[in-house]
């Protein structure tokens, strides 16, 4: 008895776990996002005067990156335990595939830019006139805005699919998932707009879980068989 006391409220407890660490991830990475954009230029060739004028504030913008990927990881994990016995194999593997790929290329894009602010902050001297600035900058800026953006939509199609399968989330959640994910996936080129749409529906699905949803699902369907 002590020990389905206990499991019970392990579970109660894993929805907030959930919206709190989603909310921290929006937080973070919405402030990065936007502290990046408002001192780097969008277009992936400009000349880098942003590295003489702004270079400690992107600096700081990079540094909330490992922090909101933290964040990010724990979210999806009080995900997949909130689930429970509902989880679907196949789509849950889409889900923990497609988050894990987001994670790592916005750490791989945050890494590459704190390469190139490091190599001009020993040698700034010619650094900008040289073809492997301008390789850095590209990379960095299509692993983020092209690559992580798309695995970001992969991510909500199928946390979407989960929810209207177990509904475990109303359906106009689940649509309006559908709708934000598939622009992301018809988005060309760069907007802050479109980056700051993934950021912000984790922030909302947190917001619904913590506020109006704080019940874990798999506990009320155990209330249920018994």
């Amino acid at each position: 008895m002590n020990e389905e006391a206990a499991l019970i409220r392990q579970r109660m407890r894993t929805p907030r776990a959930a919206a709190i660490a989603g909310i921290i991830f929006s937080v973070l990475l919405i402030t990065s996002i936007l502290l990046i954009r408002l001192s780097v230029p969008a277009d992936p060739f400009e000349p880098g005067v942003w590295l003489k004028t702004s270079l400690h504030t992107v600096a700081l913008a990079l540094n909330m990156v490992p922090f909101a990927g933290i964040a990010f990881l724990w979210f999806i994990a009080v995900l997949r335990d909130r689930l429970g016995e509902l989880e679907d194999r196949f789509f849950a593997t889409v889900f923990l595939g497609s988050a894990l790929l987001f994670l790592a290329m916005l750490f791989v894009s945050a890494a590459v830019t704190s390469g190139f602010i490091l190599a001009y902050s020993v040698q700034s001297k010619g650094l900008l006139d040289t073809a492997t600035f301008t390789f850095a900058r590209a990379v960095s800026y299509g692993i983020m805005n092209i690559y992580a953006i798309k695995m970001a939509a992969v991510f909500m199609i199928s946390l979407g699919t989960i929810w209207v399968r177990t509904r475990v989330m109303p359906r106009w959640l689940a649509l309006l998932t559908y709708a934000l994910a598939l622009g992301l996936l018809l988005s060309i080129g760069s907007s802050l707009w479109v980056t700051l749409i993934f950021p912000a529906w984790v922030c909302a699905v947190s917001v619904y879980i913590l506020v109006l949803n704080p019940r874990s699902p798999s506990a009320s369907l155990q209330g249920g068989l018994e």
